[in-house]
C-alpha cells in the first residue's frame, strides 16, 4: 500500500482560528484510494517550517506529499519557493493538469503557483488551500499517481 502525508500550509490553522478542511478533504481522497495517511501536519506559512515538513515527510518514505496552501500570489504565499528548495527536480504535467482542471471552474485557477516535484522516491504535489481548489487540484491528478509512484520506486517497464 502506497502512504501519504498531508500538509496544511496556514497561519490560521496553525493558530487554531480557523479549521482545516482542505486538508481533512485531501486526507479524505487519498485514503479513498487506498493510501495509507499519515498523521496530517499544520505549519505557519513560512518557508522554513514548509521546506523541513516536506523533507521529513520525504525522510518517513511518504510515496506522496500533498501540501496545501500557500500557492497564491500573496506576500505569504511561499510553499512553491519552499518545494523548490527541497525537490531534486520538477514536474510540470501536474501543475499544468491542477491548473486546466481548476480553470473550468474559475479562470482564478490561472493564478495559482500550483507545483510538483520529486524528493528521492517522494512525489510532492502543492495544492491551492481552499477546500474547492484543493480537492480539484488533487482529483486532477489522482489517476497519475500509481503510475508515478511506480516510476519513482524503478518500475519502468512499460505494458
Amino acid at each position: 500500500m502506497s502512504s501519504a502525508q498531508v500538509i496544511t500550509v496556514s497561519d490560521g490553522v496553525s493558530a487554531g482560528t480557523r479549521e482545516d478542511e482542505s486538508g481533512k478533504a485531501l486526507v479524505r481522497i487519498l485514503k479513498d484510494a487506498g493510501f495509507d495517511v499519515m498523521e496530517p501536519v499544520v505549519v505557519l506559512d513560512e518557508q522554513q517550517h514548509i521546506a523541513d515538513a516536506i523533507v521529513t515527510a520525504a525522510d518517513r518514505g511518504a510515496d506522496v506529499v500533498v501540501t496545501t496552501g500557500g500557492t497564491g500570489l500573496g506576500p505569504r504565499d511561499v510553499t512553491p519557493q519552499a518545494t523548490s528548495a527541497v525537490i531534486d527536480f520538477e514536474v510540470p504535467g501536474i501543475g499544468e493538469a491542477m491548473r486546466r482542471a481548476g480553470a473550468a471552474s474559475t479562470p482564478m485557477a490561472a493564478l495559482s503557483r500550483s507545483m510538483a516535484g520529486v524528493r528521492g522516491q517522494t512525489l510532492i504535489i502543492n495544492v491551492p488551500g481552499s477546500p474547492t481548489g484543493a480537492t480539484e487540484s488533487l482529483e486532477a491528478v489522482m489517476p497519475t499517481l500509481a503510475h508515478a509512484i511506480k516510476l519513482l520506486h524503478g518500475d519502468t517497464k512499460h505494458g
